[in-house]
């Protein structure tokens, strides 16, 4: 267990590692999920996703992320999903230039516990459709790696239905075709999350906290302060 944590706390410490040509913002993300289990071995995935620019100064991103799910036994699923991604891009005395990209996704899940600690594992492939201001639009596959622990707060939480709770998470990405297209590097980016929560019951968690997104660029790098605000459902 304890390497575990380990291993995690260093991969949450990978985006401070480079500070050189570093570029920062604050941001704020509003995160919706919904996983609708609808037979014992189907279900849907659905998330949306609204995102601001730097200072909160204007709404940036919306996404819409919707998937099948099957469910391999009550610790592993695979989804199968698409992801619609609007940007907007903010011009001086015009109309915001407008940008979206489209995905193709694929997912597995792997969930257990440790005592009381909550874990789980999601590893997804994506193909982006991603259109350009300016130039030819790209095509690129994308390789996550994302771990998340959960841990009730309230002592004797062995089966966790309700109570307030501590997460921990973190994603690792890669660019693993055409990688010169988007950023130049193989890596490209890591996101560190730190958040509280409370599970009001077992269809529904709301949890706030701060996320670190740290990404490799063409020329140096970025950092992305970002709050989070995110409600789960199940059912």
């Amino acid at each position: 267990m304890r390497i575990y944590f380990l291993l995690l706390a260093v991969m949450c410490l990978f985006s401070t590692l480079a500070i050189a040509q570093t570029s920062n913002q604050s941001t704020g993300w509003l995160f919706l999920m919904n996983n609708n289990k609808l037979s014992k071995k189907w279900g849907t995935h659905l998330d949306v996703q609204l995102r601001t620019g730097d200072q909160f100064s204007h709404l940036r991103n919306v996404m819409f992320r919707p998937g099948l799910t099957y469910f391999i036994n009550d610790k592993s699923d695979v989804t199968l999903g698409y992801l619609w991604n609007q940007t907007y891009i903010p011009v001086a005395n015009a109309s915001d230039i407008q940008l979206t990209e489209h995905r193709i996704w694929q997912q597995y899940i792997y969930k257990h516990k440790i005592n009381v600690f909550n874990l789980s594992h999601r590893f997804r492939l994506e193909q982006r459709f991603i259109e350009q201001q300016q130039g030819d639009d790209l095509f690129a596959q994308r390789l996550r790696y994302f771990a998340r622990v959960m841990l009730p707060l309230a002592k004797g939480q062995t089966n966790f239905q309700k109570g307030a709770f501590a997460a921990l998470q973190n994603e690792l990405m890669f660019n693993v075709q055409h990688k010169g297209n988007i950023n130049g590097h193989f890596f490209d980016q890591n996101r560190a999350y730190l958040a509280g929560g409370y599970r009001f019951s077992k269809k529904l968690d709301l949890e706030a906290g701060y996320l670190n997104q740290f990404q490799k660029m063409r020329n140096g790098q970025s950092i992305n302060h970002v709050i989070q605000l995110a409600l789960y459902t199940r059912f």
